[in-house]
């Protein structure tokens, strides 16, 4: 399974065109990586703590004065925010097949939460006319894609009613897709509308490529982040400095990840996720699939199993089954049938199905034992997948403060 694998560049191309799933990008119309950025089977052990816990520092920083900490994604959300695709450059053919399925996600998150949709211009009416009523959609904020999860803001809580965002400085991940200049101002800009300070990180990287257990723990690819297409001259330790100070973290377990096989250099909201504090979810492969894609999700569950959070407790974790490719809907070579890469809003969880019916089946269930207080929502969105995304992709949750 590769993240956001080389469509982001031309999305929904036929597959006839796209190098396969598990082949190393042809560096057909990239750029070169430029410009230096620097700052000096089943359930393996139940989860022990709740999966809907409201945890950690984030919520209680209150008790330690106004610190501020990204929360994990189970606190309640003020509102969705979401980016609407235009670029006919980028996506080529698919363009309305992936308007369709954003439009589907964000009715499907209207029934819970707001959901506000970034666009441009030119393109508010037909994001309105799609996505309906119960979705706000503001032409102030322009969008060069629509993968909002990487370029939109982080935003902190203090625990005391405080609220403000981290622009985490995106390059196109690592200057693989241009142009990306409206998408840089993405966190900055909705910062603004919002109305909260913003800071921008000793880093650079995207959203999807960490992930917080709300309690002072990230997890995150070496490849995505330590890369010299982001962070040229950054040591490891300098790097996790600047995630923790941005996270309000104080430490980062790390797998190794891929480089150079999907524009994102793996990210790991696609295999692993936090449930709660020191609990875990890491999405596995057949048994029988031997590509690098299944040996780095074998490789993430077995580091993610063996790990302490900050607090020094074991992490447990949950296994999650994947899709067999042979049986999905798609027969794009790019497709990620991830379903670990679900959204969580108020009341819900939005994740994917993809036509293995049987491996549908079991991730809506497992979803629902770890969920038991929110509705599970399975939706058809092959034309993102074949854009080498998902749901928690295109998704920024605003948290309540």
């Amino acid at each position: 399974m590769n993240d956001h694998a080389e469509p982001r560049l031309s999305p929904g191309a036929l597959p006839g065109w796209m190098p396969g799933r598990r082949k190393v990008l042809a560096a057909a119309g990239l750029t070169a990586v430029g410009a230096a950025w620097a700052a000096a089977g089943g359930t393996a052990r139940a989860a022990v703590r709740p999966a809907g816990r409201v945890a950690g520092r984030a919520v209680a920083a209150a008790a330690s004065g106004s610190a501020l900490a990204v929360p994990i994604d189970t606190v309640p959300h003020t509102r969705t925010w979401m980016a609407w695709p235009e670029s006919t450059t980028i996506w080529r053919r698919a363009l309305v097949g992936v308007q369709a399925n954003i439009a589907l996600v964000a009715r499907t998150i209207a029934q819970y939460e707001p959901v506000f949709m970034c666009a441009n211009p030119a393109s508010v009416a037909k994001a309105r006319a799609t996505c309906g009523p119960a979705v706000t959609v503001t032409g102030t904020i322009p969008v060069d894609d629509c993968w909002m999860r990487d370029t939109g803001p982080v935003f902190r809580l203090d625990g005391a009613g405080g609220l403000d965002a981290v622009g985490l400085n995106f390059n196109g991940w690592g200057n693989k897709q241009n142009p990306h200049g409206n998408d840089a101002q993405v966190a900055r800009r909705i910062a603004a509308y919002v109305g909260v300070p913003f800071t921008a990180a000793g880093l650079v990287c995207e959203g999807g490529a960490i992930e917080t257990d709300g309690d002072a723990t990230l997890m995150a690819t070496r490849s995505s982040i330590i890369n010299p297409n982001r962070n040229p001259n950054m040591a490891q330790a300098q790097i996790e400095a600047a995630m923790c100070a941005a996270y309000g973290a104080s430490k980062v377990i790390w797998f190794d990840g891929i480089s150079g096989q999907d524009i994102t250099d793996d990210h790991v909201d696609s295999t692993s996720r936090f449930l709660a504090d020191a609990t875990g979810l890491v999405q596995l492969p057949l048994a029988t699939d031997t590509d690098v894609w299944s040996n780095d999700e074998r490789q993430q569950y077995r580091i993610l199993s063996a790990a302490t959070d900050a607090q020094g407790l074991p992490i447990q974790v949950t296994r999650l089954q994947g899709p067999d490719y042979n049986l999905i809907r798609s027969t794009n070579p790019n497709f990620v049938g991830s379903y670990a890469n679900y959204y969580l809003c108020n009341g819900a969880v939005i994740s994917a199905q993809f036509g293995d019916s049987g491996a549908d089946v079991a991730a809506y269930d497992t979803l629902s034992a770890l969920f038991p207080d929110r509705v599970v929502e399975q939706l058809d969105i092959d034309s993102i997948g074949a854009g080498g995304g998902g749901i928690h992709c295109v998704t920024q949750q605003q948290p309540a403060g």
